[in-house]
């Protein structure tokens, strides 16, 4: 290992540690998702069963099982806990930040540390790498997917050709059907603009469609076999149904995942925007061109543009949106940019004093936020006042430092560090001052912990009238279903309750002719918890 490659290696293991696995346990699991899939997780783990999720002891085939069986490992290695929930979206944003710096290193030489540097440091990577989702995984396997298919375009090596159909087949095993799809529509929209018609057919491969199949189907024919409703739950309503009607009430503007994908690349935005101008530009004089000179230079950045935009497109067309569905694009993002770079290192370097304000802006901007992260999760507004003065002269200072730094001499070789830093800043921010805000009012955890403290004996719990995040979390910290008493199953037996401090009188007249005590209140999140008697 040479002196450069041991560097890097520690630069990219310092970043990743921090970036990913630092105080991943800080605050525990919030909103629905997160305790959910750590539950599944669990509840499989338990029963040895690497076949069908559960959820409170019944099938739930909402998602595929690649996050559960990383968590089921986590699980046996760590125990089952919420830092152990975490641990595998932190290691596939890992595993995504290594295959884009050994990628560039063999294909883009020269700019790997910033590419993968940059990925990493994309808002959308670390906030997802810190979740116990499925979205990191798809984005990681879709990501690396591609990046195989462009080694074997470029190098005509079936080795990597190979490797994508594997890494779809387990995006495939992350969230469904969508990778695949996503995959074909990306290579279709660039084979169209580079006009390579031949290169879609050289794709299907069968050796690699078989490879595929090897990989993904066992599952899929498994889960079907053990569960007859899985086509009807996870096929028809929880990808066609989801995409086409608002069945999950996730309804939000065509327009919506603009601002989200521009806050997902936040702090690199405005410079992969700078970066789509130049290959859109080139593919536009060349349109009308018969037969156009290709160019590798320009068109893995076409490539990239076609990976950026395709799933931001496809899913603003679902009547059912949520931020992580467009989290496959945001490494197109940062390979389009760290390319860019590249080429400009190659030039004269320039970077126009507009361009380097508005960059300096955009990623100073997260720190205010970040430093006020506090007052924002308990009040749920910006303070006014000296700590918004603060906040805003350290933006000011980290602004004008980025700022003079690309239009000095140094220019860009300087730009990931002076750029990171207020990444860094923003992350140890919410760790250190957010924290304990976002555990108290946003995770079940320490409402479990103040229930488990006047309790000799773990009883069966009923929540009425609290949300489905306290409920699902409460699911995960107490490891037992919680039964909703608006469904009108309410235990016949002894139980705990917990509802808002506002329905005491709901409360009275749900549990009528029963005992009912009073065990304590949740200030911040505004719940009282009961013990109710048995029926009599």
């Amino acid at each position: 290992m040479t002196t450069r490659t041991r560097t890097d290696v520690l630069l990219m293991s310092g970043f990743c540690a921090f970036l990913f696995f630092y105080g991943l346990g800080q605050f525990g699991l919030v909103g629905a998702d997160e305790p959910r899939y750590a539950q599944v997780a669990r509840e499989m783990f338990e029963r040895h069963d690497w076949i069908t999720p559960i959820l409170g002891g019944h099938a739930w085939l909402e998602k595929p099982p690649l996050y559960y069986w990383q968590a089921m490992l986590a699980y046996s290695v760590f125990g089952v806990n919420d830092v152990a929930a975490r641990i595998p979206a932190a290691i596939d944003a890992t595993l995504l930040v290594i295959a884009v710096y050994l990628f560039f290193r063999k294909f883009r030489p020269g700019v790997e540390v910033d590419a993968a540097l940059i990925t990493a440091s994309c808002a959308g990577v670390i906030g997802y790498a810190r979740a116990a989702s499925m979205d990191i995984a798809l984005a990681a396997a879709f990501s690396i997917g591609l990046m195989a298919w462009w080694a074997w375009r470029e190098s005509g090596q079936r080795i990597y050709l190979a490797l994508f159909y594997v890494f779809m087949a387990l995006g495939m095993l992350a969230k469904g059907p969508v990778a695949p799809f996503l995959a074909a529509a990306v290579i279709m929209l660039f084979v169209l603009a580079a006009r390579e018609s031949r290169l879609a057919l050289r794709t299907f491969w069968s050796l690699g469609i078989l490879l595929f199949c090897a990989i993904a189907l066992p599952w899929y024919v498994a889960v079907q076999i053990r569960n007859p409703q899985f086509f009807r739950e996870f096929i028809l309503e929880h990808n066609l149904a989801r995409f086409s009607s608002d069945l999950y009430h996730h309804r939000q503007p065509f327009w919506y995942y603009l601002p989200v994908t521009a806050l997902a690349l936040l702090p690199w935005t405005v410079l992969v925007i700078a970066a789509m101008l130049q290959p859109v530009r080139i593919w536009w004089a060349e349109r009308r061109l018969v037969s156009p000179q290709p160019d590798v230079e320009w068109q893995f950045s076409m490539f990239a543009c076609c990976w950026l935009i395709v799933p931001v497109a496809f899913f603003s067309f679902s009547q059912s949106k949520l931020p992580g569905y467009i989290l496959p694009s945001i490494p197109a993002g940062a390979l389009l940019f760290a390319d860019y770079l590249r080429r400009q290192f190659g030039g004269e370097e320039n970077v126009s004093r507009g361009l380097a304000l508005l960059h300096a802006v955009l990623a100073a901007v997260p720190i205010v936020p970040s430093l006020l992260i506090a007052y924002i999760v308990t009040e749920r507004r910006l303070p006014a006042g000296p700590p918004m003065l603060f906040a805003l002269a350290v933006a000011f200072a980290l602004c004008a430092a980025i700022g003079l730094t690309l239009v000095s001499r140094l220019r860009l070789r300087m730009l990931r560090f002076v750029t990171l830093i207020p990444v860094i800043l923003s992350v140890a921010a919410v760790l250190r001052w957010g924290a304990t805000s976002i555990d108290q009012k946003l995770s079940a955890r320490p409402l479990a912990i103040a229930i488990a403290s006047v309790e000799t004996h773990q009883l069966p719990l009923a929540v009425y009238g609290v949300s489905r995040e306290m409920e699902f979390g409460l699911t995960f910290y107490r490891n037992q279903t919680a039964v909703r008493y608006e469904s009108g199953h309410i235990p016949e037996e002894e139980h705990l309750l917990v509802a808002p401090a506002s329905w005491k009188v709901n409360v009275a007249k749900q549990t009528a002719g029963r005992r009912l005590l009073f065990l304590g209140h949740y200030a911040p999140q505004g719940v009282d918890y009961y013990w109710v008697a048995a029926r009599p």
